[in-house]
């Protein structure tokens, strides 16, 4: 049963997605707020209605939103809410949940050549030119407000704002210092370590983002809070914080390293990486896998483990 505990209540709902259910939350604060929203689906929609209802609440009771991230299964379903509710986030959410034409062909372009780059053969060039397909959970939504790292919600006093760009560049955790609570999206989760999601660069820049990088300082930053609870965007809740942030830690300097094995006998592609590391689920999930595979080797690159040839593809190389 969905309950209220401390002024918040956890919904989970349903999501087409292989990360399965997400994580929504509504606080109530000055302003009564839904922190995410779920995918767009009638499925979902559903099932948020009957929570909000065991709430004592429904959705037009909501004042306001806050996106922790443009991902559609956290911002799709701002579509079945009437037009005159807030909406706020960090401003790199825009550009996502109300895309323009120019910004979709910004993708494929940005998409393609990264394919190429990365070596993948041509049956997957389809996969650049079908990003509208991708987006079909989201949204069509402006934002009516920004939030940024240190601000304070509308109507939320309590809780500061901390940016924790990596598995999206837009992504924001709201913190509650009185008890230490953290909503914070997919920054960190119990069960599974959240994809560093390739972008194309941010608008004023012309390098894109290095998310894996990105990821590990949000971690990292977290420390620096005293958390004591984290409300995650999946999944179960979290408590050993700085455990699970070493752990993680961890493991992908492990899995990059043994990538680096792998370079330190042959120079091979990012495809070719992609395949080693997911045998079977770069067929299915293209995007998923090879930003995955582009994360351990910017990360390589970072601690000075490899070098890359400048060739069409790319090829990657260890050092002596």
């Amino acid at each position: 049963m969905t309950e209220w505990k401390d002024g918040i209540a956890k919904i989970t709902l349903p999501t087409p997605f292989p990360v399965g259910d997400v994580n929504v939350y509504l606080i109530d604060g000055d302003r009564l707020t839904l922190v995410d929203v779920g995918p767009k689906t009638k499925e979902a929609w559903e099932s948020l209605n009957w929570q909000l209802q065991e709430l004592k609440v429904s959705p037009k009771d909501i004042e306001q939103v806050v996106l922790t991230h443009d991902h559609p299964d956290h911002a799709g379903m701002l579509d079945f809410f009437p037009d005159s509710l807030e909406v706020i986030g960090h401003p790199l959410n825009e550009r996502w949940t109300c895309p323009s034409e120019e910004f979709l062909h910004q993708l494929e372009d940005f998409f393609g050549s990264l394919f190429q780059k990365a070596g993948l053969p041509q049956e997957f060039a389809s996969y650049a030119a079908n990003l509208k397909k991708m987006l079909k959970h989201s949204c069509s939504r402006s934002l009516s407000g920004f939030l940024s790292e240190g601000m304070r919600p509308p109507g939320l006093p309590d809780w500061q704002v901390i940016e924790t760009p990596g598995h999206a560049q837009s992504q924001i955790g709201l913190f509650r210092e009185r008890d230490g609570v953290l909503i914070g999206g997919d920054v960190i989760l119990a069960h599974i370590s959240p994809n560093p999601l390739l972008e194309p660069p941010v608008p004023g820049q012309t390098e894109r983002p290095k998310p894996q990088l990105q990821h590990n300082y949000s971690m990292q930053k977290l420390l620096s809070y005293p958390i004591q609870m984290v409300y995650t965007g999946h999944g179960s809740e979290v408590f050993e914080l700085k455990e699970l942030v070493e752990k993680r830690l961890i493991r992908q300097h492990e899995r990059a390293m043994t990538v680096n094995e792998w370079l330190k006998t042959e120079q091979l592609t990012a495809f070719e990486i992609c395949q080693r590391l997911f045998p079977s689920a770069y067929k299915r999930e293209p995007f998923l896998t090879i930003s995955e595979t582009v994360a351990q080797l910017d990360y390589l690159a970072s601690i000075g483990e490899i070098n890359s040839m400048d060739t069409q593809p790319i090829l990657f190389y260890a050092k002596a």
